[in-house]
């Protein structure tokens, strides 16, 4: 259970933390995590070096929220409102005006 009760000032590890647990929500299911492969382009002697790289939990974000029964799962087992997940996906990828 992550414990965030708040949308507003979600911080980075946070947000990671957020992401990571649902990582972990997908790979305890062959076949949430065969669809998050397929979704992804992975196979599973990459996932781990895929992991490592930036983007790949703003990813698993992603695909959670393509799949509005498993986002709803998942946020019901993580005691986190569905919102966060994209409030998380947002502070991980940033906006275009993070860059200027």
């Amino acid at each position: 259970m992550i414990g965030i009760e708040r949308d507003s000032g979600l911080t980075p590890q946070e947000a990671e933390g957020i992401a990571v647990e649902a990582l972990g929500f997908i790979a305890r299911e062959p076949d949430h995590l065969g669809r998050f492969l397929a979704f992804s382009g992975l196979g599973p002697d990459t996932l781990r070096d895929a992991a490592a790289e930036p983007g790949f939990l703003a990813g698993v974000l992603e695909f959670l929220m393509s799949d509005e029964s498993l986002l709803l799962t998942f946020t019901e087992n993580a005691r986190i409102r569905p919102t966060m997940i994209a409030v998380a996906h947002f502070r991980l990828v940033g906006s275009v005006d993070d860059d200027v």
